[in-house]
């Protein structure tokens, strides 16, 4: 399986960065027609994982993958599938 990794605890508070790195990673995952991708918002208050949410509802966004789960063992995790049968 490939996959990618983000981890946004580096840039946590830098809104411009995230929503260029998230779209840099979904990016990446086209190219290279990734499995998956695992966003790594964190624990903390939870603004950065409803953020992270937020991109990934947005309408143009959520034509480009297949899935989104968010880890119920773990609630700074968020994974974003693709079925590129199904994708354009």
């Amino acid at each position: 399986m490939s996959f990618e990794k983000l981890d946004l605890h580096p840039i946590y508070n830098k809104s411009a960065q995230i929503e260029s790195e998230l779209n840099g990673i979904l990016n990446n995952a086209h190219k290279k027609k990734l499995d998956f991708i695992e966003i790594i918002p964190g624990k903390g208050s939870g603004q950065l994982k409803e953020k992270v949410l937020r991109f990934f509802n947005q309408k143009d966004i959520r034509l480009k993958y297949s899935r989104l789960d968010v880890d119920n063992k773990n609630f700074g995790r968020i994974f974003v599938y693709f079925n590129w049968n199904k994708l354009k």
